[in-house]
């Protein structure tokens, strides 16, 4: 194998492995219904958008009744409201 199809085959590689393990995904529509039923609990009127990755899902924008924003971290096990962050 040449220097040149080897480098290639590890840049392809590399690309293959670093887009899978960092990648962001929409919920499913049951996760949805979970995560839309957790922020309305807990006082949120709405939201821009809900991301979901292998540790955490992200809420941007949440919006409480006060009319306060805050960016949220849930827990993709149990949904619960991990953390706050007041915008």
């Amino acid at each position: 194998m040449s220097f040149k199809t080897a480098g290639l085959a590890a840049l392809a590689l590399g690309i293959a492995f670093t887009g899978s393990a960092y990648a962001d995904r929409a919920p499913t529509p049951a996760e949805l219904t979970k995560i839309e039923g957790v922020l309305k609990e807990a006082g949120f009127t709405k939201w821009k958008k809900i991301e979901v990755e292998d540790d955490e899902i992200e809420v941007d924008d949440a919006i409480d009744a006060n009319g306060k924003q805050f960016d949220l971290e849930l827990d993709p096990k149990t949904f619960a409201i991990v953390k706050r962050k007041a915008e």
